[in-house]
């Protein structure tokens, strides 16, 4: 019977020797698995946070082109309906050409001598 008891006592202890280096195992695993996720969280978060800031600075860039192209585009509708009024204007005799440039303290652009 002792020897029963001696066989169960050891066994115990090998039992509670495993759970015990189980638990630290299971302990060290967790950790080494919660470093893990930190790790690939902080490398997405860097990555989403780049790409965003990336597609921000395209975006900006893009707007400003197209606002500089429509820039441009409306002064040149400008520009010309300015030409066409002036054409206009001088066509009906009520103002002779060039005298608007000269009201407006504008230099009066040389003209062609075919014209």
């Amino acid at each position: 019977m002792d020897a029963l008891k001696k066989g169960f006592s050891m066994a115990k202890e090998g039992v509670v020797a495993a759970a015990e280096k189980t638990k630290a195992g299971v302990e060290e695993a967790a950790a080494k698995t919660k470093e893990g996720v930190m790790y690939v969280g902080t490398k997405t978060k860097e990555g989403v946070v780049t790409s965003v800031n990336t597609a921000a600075q395209k975006t900006t860039e893009q707007a400003n082109l197209v606002s500089d192209t429509a820039v441009a585009g409306a002064n040149q509708v400008s520009e010309k309906a300015v030409e066409g009024l002036e054409s206009v204007v001088a066509s009906t005799g009520l103002v002779k050409p060039g005298e608007m440039a000269k009201q407006e303290g504008a230099v009066e652009q040389p003209t062609d001598a075919g014209q």
